[in-house]
């Protein structure tokens, strides 16, 4: 068994004809985080004797005949989603010892067909970065080049998809934050329409654009995480009553002949890449030879894309995180002579630099001054993107992009430019500005042998649409897919 390019749907079937028992196949990756995570630092806890235990409760129910997709499956959950006694620090210091009383429904989804939990992985401060290197206790790297940073802010779970550190993952994102990792690691990763899966139990960045998803080797992977975690929860008031006709996992076949994809001429940007275009027109061609009709059309609202995210996350950034004061729970300055000292030192101190930048920067915007120039306006451009897409998907079934202006870059190399971090999510924030589900997969490398993500964007609840595209090309791909070398 190849455990670097073993899959869930490879794994579900030695997992069912006993060529391999929950608990040995569980072992097999908590010994491998032992001796290669140290290399990566994609875990911020290991849970291995829960998970043990899970695996254990997993193979009952799989010798009892009744397994259902993620019986015994090991997964790692980005440490801003929430398991009940479980340390969950949203890698800040602000949550250092944090332990939640709680569970994500997103996780008890996961729980109630017995997946293996192997642990929390690392993420950017409280989600807000591109390159995990916000995180306030390790930087996760990325595995197919050390040198190089995973993406952020879910570059813990990208990274441990892409090790074979877990054989699939659950991230947030807010603005690319799944995508983005995923392409920088060679993986598969995908933001479901906002309010497909519950948010409950997600600790929050941005209420409004923030969304769980799946990351895996494939993207059927994907959609068999998807349909374990998707559902209304009365738990969360913008959940969706929604339940697709099929499964999302049997929804990937019947190629893409005549599917209509369109093109943004705004994502043609100076800063595109020559490999990262080059892998895109390539990729353009072999959907063409598989039956599907290309073209460029014009969205010029997309150029506002990344002003308005930013204003608009970090002004529900600077509400959301007004919580952390001290005084409830999280961290507390000692030493302080008077309540607002405690305040200002606890956040001071428990906060990291990002998330004070943008803080800052919210509040700023939504100062009485400034919110008619600049929240508000940023407003009118979310209803005018969204508008341009539902222009688009009157003649587009999806729209296809390159999921990242380039492919990773080094540490430190965005640090002292948080304006060149921004514009990394250039093509990915639109999706959550509309609420659209999008998905990245490797569509080439580059001539560094870094991987190239490419990304199919659809309609609200046009999943199975782009699914089905994604898994079609990822078909015809499968021959030049690359693991990292460890």
């Amino acid at each position: 068994m190849d455990i670097s390019r073993l899959t869930i749907k490879e794994a579900r079937r030695l997992l069912d004809s006993k060529k391999i028992s929950a608990v040995e196949l569980t072992n097999i990756y908590l010994k491998r985080i032992q001796e290669l995570d140290q290399k990566i630092d994609s875990y911020l806890s290991v849970c291995s004797e829960s998970a043990l235990q899970q695996a254990s409760e997993a193979q009952k129910i799989i010798d009892s005949g009744n397994s259902q997709p993620l019986c015994g499956i090991p997964l790692s959950i980005k440490d801003n989603i929430c398991i009940e006694g479980i340390k969950t620090t949203c890698a800040s210091k602000m949550l250092e010892d944090f332990v939640p009383p709680y569970t994500a429904t997103a996780v008890s989804k996961l729980e109630s067909q017995n997946a293996v939990i192997l642990g929390k992985v690392n993420l950017d401060e409280f989600a807000m970065g591109s390159t995990t290197e916000n995180s306030a206790f390790k930087k996760t790297k990325n595995p197919f080049d050390l040198s190089r940073v995973p993406g952020g802010s879910s570059g813990g779970s990208a990274a441990s998809v892409s090790a074979s550190l877990a054989l699939g993952s659950l991230g947030s994102d807010t603005g690319g934050s799944v995508r983005q990792p995923a392409a920088f690691c060679g993986v598969v990763g995908m933001k479901p329409t906002y309010g497909l899966v519950s948010r409950y139990g997600l600790i929050a960045f941005a209420s409004s654009l923030d969304q769980i998803g799946p990351i895996g080797k494939t993207v059927e992977d994907c959609a068999i995480i998807l349909d374990a975690i998707y559902g209304q929860d009365p738990k969360d008031g913008t959940s969706l009553n929604y339940k697709p006709e099929t499964s999302y996992a049997s929804s990937l076949s019947g190629g893409i002949k005549d599917f209509r994809i369109g093109l943004p001429k705004e994502y043609l940007t100076e800063g595109l890449n020559s490999e990262v275009r080059d892998a895109l027109y390539k990729s353009i061609n072999t959907l063409e030879k598989l039956g599907a009709k290309v073209e460029e059309f014009s969205m010029p609202s997309l150029k506002y894309a990344v002003p308005a995210y930013y204003l608009m996350s970090s002004a529900e950034a600077s509400s959301n995180l007004s919580r952390y004061d001290g005084v409830k729970y999280g961290y507390r300055a000692q030493n302080c002579k008077t309540f607002n000292e405690m305040i200002g030192r606890s956040r001071a101190e428990g906060f990291g630099r990002e998330v004070k930048r943008r803080i800052l920067l919210g509040t700023y915007a939504l100062a009485s001054g400034y919110y008619d120039a600049y929240y508000k306006k940023a407003l009118k451009l979310r209803t005018m993107i969204s508008k341009g897409f539902d222009q688009a998907f009157s003649k587009y079934d999806v729209v296809i992009h390159p999921t990242t202006p380039e492919t990773a870059f080094k540490f430190g190399q965005s640090t002292d430019d948080p304006l060149s971090m921004y514009l990394a999510d250039i093509y990915t924030v639109s999706a959550n500005i509309a609420g659209l589900p999008s998905i990245s997969l490797p569509c080439g490398y580059d001539s560094k042998g870094l991987p190239i993500g490419l990304s199919f964007t659809g309609r609200p609840l046009g999943e199975r649409d782009i699914l089905r595209a994604a898994a079609t090309f990822e078909a015809d791909f499968a021959p030049e897919f690359k693991v990292p070398e460890l």
